[in-house]
């Protein structure tokens, strides 16, 4: 199951990387209303946090397929991929090392996530079979 999200999600990340204009192009006033009534939401702030959010699910689902060791030097050798392919091949699109920053951080949300979680059911697991004790 885990595989079959990833093949989804990676679809959905190319579709979003490489849309020959920006992805966010039709927000614009909503944001601009938001930043207006907000001023501490920016766009650019809008912006790092969605490319932070766009890659907490390789640090979700890597880990379940690889070591989690290889799943941040991953997480940022496809964002450089991703960067750089933008700077090379799409006009309308601007690479940013802050993105970079950005999807490597959300890898390791993901990540620090979904070991909480792990660790949550195994202590969860423990406290059952501890109260379960002795066995019928």
């Amino acid at each position: 199951m885990p595989q079959l999200l990833l093949v989804a999600y990676l679809v959905a990340l190319a579709l979003t990387a490489f849309w020959p204009a920006p992805v966010d192009a039709g927000l614009a006033p909503l944001l601009e209303t938001v930043t207006r009534h907000f001023p501490v939401v920016t766009h650019a702030r809008v912006e790092f946090a969605a490319n932070i959010a766009l890659f907490v699910p390789i640090g979700v689902l890597l880990p379940m397929m690889m070591p989690r060791t290889l799943v941040l030097p991953v997480a940022l050798v496809a964002t450089v991929a991703i960067e750089s392919t933008q700077a090379l091949l799409l006009d309308a699109r601007v690479p940013s090392v802050l993105d970079i920053i950005a999807n490597t951080t959300g890898a390791c949300v993901g990540l620090l996530a979904l070991e909480a979680f792990r660790r949550v059911r195994r202590r969860h697991q423990r406290v059952t079979r501890a109260v379960s004790w002795p066995p019928r």
